[in-house]
C-alpha cells in the first residue's frame, strides 16, 4: 500500500471520525484539581501543570522552566477556555502562594466567577503525581 493512499484516507475519513468522536467526549465536571510537578523533558528539569477535574479526567496540561504567578495565570486561563462553557465552582490547589493570586485576578477580570472556591489540600493532589511520574519513568521520560 502506499502512503498516498493512506493519505487521501485521512483527508477523506478524518472529518468525519473527529466529528462522531467529539459527541463522546466527556464534558469536565465543576470540582478541579490544579498542581505542578517537576519532570525531566530531553534532559532538561521543568514544571507541568495539570488540571484535572474530581472524576480524574485531564482538562489540561502545561510545560513551563517557571513557577510563578504569571505562569499559573496563563495556565488557569488556558485550562478554563479549553472547559469551554464549565467553569469550575471550587479549585483544590496545593499550599503554592501563585495559584491564589491568579484566581483572585481571574475573578477580578470576570474570567471565573466570584463564587468559585479555593481550598487549599496539598497532600491530594501530591498522590496524583506519584502516577504521573510512573508513566513518564516506565517510558524512560520524554
Amino acid at each position: 500500500m502506499d502512503h498516498s493512499t493512506i493519505g487521501r484516507w485521512v483527508l477523506r475519513y478524518a472529518p468525519e471520525l473527529n466529528k462522531r468522536v467529539r459527541r463522546e467526549v466527556r464534558r469536565p465536571n465543576r470540582s478541579w484539581r490544579v498542581d505542578e510537578t517537576y519532570v525531566r523533558v530531553a534532559g532538561a528539569w521543568i514544571y507541568l501543570y495539570r488540571a484535572v477535574d474530581s472524576a480524574g479526567e485531564t482538562i489540561d496540561f502545561m510545560l513551563s522552566p517557571k513557577r510563578d504567578a504569571v505562569v499559573a495565570k496563563h495556565f488557569l486561563q488556558m485550562a478554563l477556555w479549553r472547559a469551554g462553557q464549565v467553569r469550575p465552582r471550587v479549585i483544590n490547589v496545593d499550599g503554592h502562594a501563585s495559584y491564589p493570586a491568579a484566581i483572585k485576578e481571574l475573578k477580578e477580570t470576570g474570567a471565573l466567577s466570584r463564587r468559585c472556591q479555593v481550598r487549599p489540600c496539598p497532600y491530594v493532589l501530591e498522590q496524583d503525581h506519584r502516577f504521573v511520574k510512573k508513566r513518564i519513568a516506565a517510558s524512560l521520560w520524554f
